[in-house]
């Protein structure tokens, strides 16, 4: 069973880390595998595996000799560590081969554990306990179980029981009174260890699962307070969990062990496939320091090693142990846990034939340390040992941090030097000069890059916005923000907007050629009402304009008669007639538009009048250089250009002129 325990272990190995399992399994696992080699060595005497034990309990010891190496600082609770202290406490117990005197010992590993875990006991939060997690930033920060208490009441006891130092049985006192206070023992429940609770209900949403490795922590440390104390109170209570630790035996008898919280239904995860280990060695220990415990616990390890031993039959090798012991069959599965908890079981069957732990009286040379772990006491961010800056260090900085720049400076005028130019390198770099500081200036300060995006913004505004602020206010009229909402394909836009918003995918400035369109609408990107009851004439109507345009883009004397011809256009549609908007520009301009509900049939051209349908787009085009539209219909040129393509030649009104058709604005 050892050998295929170790199987599962490479750290002993190049290239491996000592003292770490592969993933997927934890860092505190490791410590109670070695935990449980330490076990093997006390009782088979086999030595095979203790210097890969030596070297991994040595190496995880961290910086200040507690358990709490810097590369565990994402995972480390104080369980975890609790594995470690209580692993090096058996090593102290049993007299394991001792480290070179140079190297951190074995009581004073277990010390500096303790000293740390009892400078983390928080009275603020349900009046005592330890957290689960060490440091603040792990998940469970904010949670206090059983566990952590249970490693840390069971390495108190211990330690008082080896050095005789009454203040460690004093925390454990401590510990055991807090446990019964908050109801994580239960003496109303047969003495049920619950797993714990959150620190936001003051630990009162207590929850309710038992595990067996809680229980046996508690089992433990009662025993050795038992044999520290030989106390009717400390018998009371051992003997009472021993009454409730039967829960976790099982089977047609009741007496085979089992993870009644997850086994039953199969979903005990990699952690809990464990625990049965932990039970089994501690319950072993406790009939050593507690003999009269030995009739109920030594026949309940005794089947349920047989029971383990039936099912170790799987793997490729034929002898792999499975979680489930109770059916005497191979469950399927495989892993530390597994091995971990058959071999405990295994070797607690031969407890009665080795001596117990031993104590600084009875022959434990383990050499302790009171003052252990000191460095770390209170801890709960690791120590990072960040070197201190100095003034040479910010003076070398500053050096540095100026040659890069000259050099990122020097770099980009070599790349700006252009070698066929007739003009001397010095010559192009004063003429570049004014624009490499404009390129710093704008690393330098992306605000003003900003600003001059929001300047050409108003521009392109402005040079859609082609009406004036007192045009607007004259017209007294409604401002597109009071627009009802509108719907661009199916996405409503419910946020009112100064300016008109463009969907169309044609370009900007692309000329509206009324013969390619077929259409005169004033709406060429597409841009309907939310409303499907209000047609554009509704619309046209409460602007006074018959093409859905804003009046204070229109002259005044064309709006007033724009307005006049639009309550025509509302007289005739409401007579069912089709209408005609027959509008004279200097005796000699006329329009014809047919509007039927939100679209535009093609336009119609009066040849005796002289005039096209255009002249309903260029409604929306101001008046330039002081002639209006009307104006220009009596023979006033006025100049035309597209407000978004100024690059348009001069010649455009003059080809349009001869045609005889009035040039489009493009909006």
């Amino acid at each position: 069973m050892v050998t295929d325990l170790m199987s599962f272990y490479k750290g002993d190995q190049p290239g491996h880390t000592p003292g770490l399992l592969p993933d997927p399994y934890y860092w505190w696992e490791a410590g109670a595998m070695m935990g449980t080699l330490i076990e093997y060595w006390h009782y088979t005497k086999d030595d095979a595996y203790v210097n890969a034990t030596k070297q991994a309990l040595l190496f995880q010891v961290g910086e200040y000799d507690d358990y709490m190496p810097i590369n565990q600082t994402r995972t480390e609770g104080n369980d975890d560590q609790g594995f470690w202290g209580l692993a090096v406490m058996s090593a102290a117990e049993y007299n394991f081969p001792h480290p070179k005197e140079d190297e951190p010992q074995w009581l004073a590993l277990a010390q500096a554990v303790f000293n740390t875990q009892a400078a983390r006991w928080d009275n603020e939060h349900c009046g005592g306990g330890l957290r689960w997690q060490i440091f603040q930033w792990n998940t469970g920060y904010n949670y206090k179980n059983s566990i952590s208490q249970a490693c840390f009441f069971a390495l108190g006891a211990r330690l008082a029981l080896f050095t005789g130092n009454k203040t460690y049985a004093d925390w454990a006192d401590r510990s055991w009174d807090w446990m019964e206070k908050v109801k994580f023992i239960n003496k109303d429940k047969n003495w049920a260890v619950y797993d714990g609770a959150h620190i936001e209900t003051g630990c009162t949403n207590i929850v309710p699962y038992q595990f067996s490795y809680n229980v046996g922590g508690f089992i433990l440390g009662a025993a050795a307070m038992y044999n520290y104390t030989e106390s009717a109170e400390w018998k009371y209570r051992l003997d009472s969990l021993i009454e409730g630790v039967k829960v976790f035996f099982t089977g047609p008898d009741k007496n085979i062990m089992a993870e009644v919280a997850c086994e039953p239904v199969k979903l005990c995860n990699l952690d809990q496939q464990s625990f049965k280990a932990y039970l089994s060695r501690w319950l072993a220990v406790t009939t050593q320091w507690a003999p009269h415990t030995a009739d109920i616990i030594r026949p309940l390890l005794r089947t349920s090693a047989v029971a383990a031993a039936k099912q170790c039959v799987g793997g490729d090798n034929g002898h792999m142990c499975g979680m489930i012991w109770t059916n005497g069959k191979y469950d399927g599965s495989t892993g530390v846990g597994q091995q971990m908890a058959a071999l405990e079981i295994t070797l607690s069957c031969i407890v009665g034939q080795r001596p117990a732990p031993l104590t600084a009286d009875t022959g434990g040379t383990s050499k302790g340390d009171a003052g252990a772990g000191s460095e770390d006491i209170g801890r709960t961010e690791p120590n990072r040992n960040w070197k201190k800056i100095t003034a040479g260090d910010r003076a070398g900085a500053a050096i540095l941090t100026a040659f890069v720049i000259g050099l990122l400076l020097f770099g980009i005028g070599w790349l700006m030097v252009d070698e066929r130019s007739e003009k001397s390198a010095m010559e192009q770099f004063n003429g570049s000069y004014a624009s490499t500081m404009a390129t710093i200036a704008a690393f330098a300060g992306p605000g003003a890059v900003a600003a001059a995006l929001h300047r050409k913004d108003e521009a392109v505004v402005r040079e859609k916005a082609v009406g004036s602020d007192s045009t607007s206010e004259r017209s007294g009229e409604k401002e597109i923000a009071d627009l009802p909402p509108v719907v661009i394909g199916n996405v409503r836009n419910q946020e009112p907007s100064l300016q008109h918003r463009r969907v169309s995918s044609m370009p900007i400035g692309w000329p509206h050629n009324p013969s390619m369109r077929g259409s005169v609408m004033y709406d060429p990107d597409g841009i309907y009402l939310a409303s499907g009851t209000q047609s554009r004439v509704d619309l046209a109507s409460l602007y006074k304009t018959p093409n859905f345009s804003r009046p204070d883009l229109i002259s005044t004397e064309r709006h007033s008669q724009l307005s006049e011809n639009t309550n025509q256009i509302e007289e005739t549609r409401r007579s069912g007639e089709n209408f005609h908007d027959s509008t004279e520009t200097g005796g000699s301009t006329g329009e014809k538009n047919q509007v039927v509900d939100g679209t535009n049939s093609s336009t119609e051209h009066d040849s005796s009048e002289g005039t096209t349908s255009r002249d309903v787009e260029e409604i929306d085009r101001p008046a330039e250089n002081g002639v209006s539209l009307e104006d220009k219909g009596k023979g006033h040129e006025a100049p035309v250009e597209d407000i978004h393509h100024k690059e348009e030649s001069d010649s455009s009104p003059k080809e349009s002129e001869s045609s005889g058709e009035t040039p489009i604005v493009t909006k």
